[in-house]
């Protein structure tokens, strides 16, 4: 998902290292922060493939930035990743938010639609935090308060993100 993030804010402009890992940071730092450690090397191993471009300009003190650019690549690569996002991309809130944030890069209204489709199907999908007898247990079925408030409050966050993602559907179909 991070190099998905640096592929996506680049497509909307150059930036510089700090600058990305800011709006990284600010998608999807509170769950899960983005370090150094792991971006640094990812944007090095999308530099090497031919996917990013870097160029050294002045700072605003004294040490030069390192300036980053999406390349034809690059953007082809992006649009492949929004194209068929992997399984976990669709399952996990956080990942599926990730390429919900870039989906506008894809030119085709079908093709959108299709990612939003698989979301809504694993959505539509019973499932539950907790299982009794393999089966899955409703808010109202919870031993204790806060298993109830966690179902209670995932229920409403569903009906919420179905709701809104049987209309976005419909818009592209329109736009289609």
């Amino acid at each position: 998902m991070l190099e998905l993030s640096i592929l996506g804010f680049l497509a909307e402009e150059p930036l510089h290292g700090y600058e990305l890992k800011e709006r990284i940071t600010a998608l999807s730092g509170h769950v899960r922060p983005v370090s150094d450690g792991a971006l640094y090397p990812a944007i090095n191993r999308l530099v090497a493939a031919g996917k990013l471009d870097q160029r050294t300009e002045e700072g605003a003190s004294a040490a030069p930035r390192r300036v980053l650019s999406l390349t034809a690549q690059g953007r082809a690569d992006l649009l492949e990743r929004l194209r068929r996002p992997k399984q976990v991309e669709i399952t996990d809130h956080v990942r599926f938010n990730t390429v919900l944030a870039f989906l506008r890069h894809l030119p085709d209204p079908a093709e959108q639609a299709a990612v939003l489709r698989r979301r809504l199907d694993f959505l539509e999908t019973p499932a539950s935090f907790f299982y009794r007898d393999g089966e899955p247990v409703r808010a109202e079925e919870a031993e204790d308060l806060f298993r109830q408030g966690m179902l209670r409050v995932a229920r409403a966050t569903g009906t919420a993100e179905r709701a809104w993602l049987r209309e976005a559907v419909e818009v592209l179909g329109q736009r289609s």
